[in-house]
């Protein structure tokens, strides 16, 4: 059984700097984005609601 050669730098560098930038993506730009609409759907209902009750 042999050993398996090791992994070159350039490829930790290309799969740390894609990690990242998927992380920033997800955190930065989706979260917002997703906590935005979730409260637009929640005022609409609160809106919904409220002119039902009237």
């Amino acid at each position: 059984m042999t050993t398996k050669p090791l992994v070159p730098w350039w490829r930790w560098a290309i799969w740390w700097s894609l990690l990242g930038l998927s992380l920033l993506v997800f955190y930065v730009l989706l979260t917002p984005i997703w906590l935005g609409l979730r409260g637009l759907a929640w005022l609409a209902e609160f809106r919904s609601r409220r002119r039902r009750d009237l």
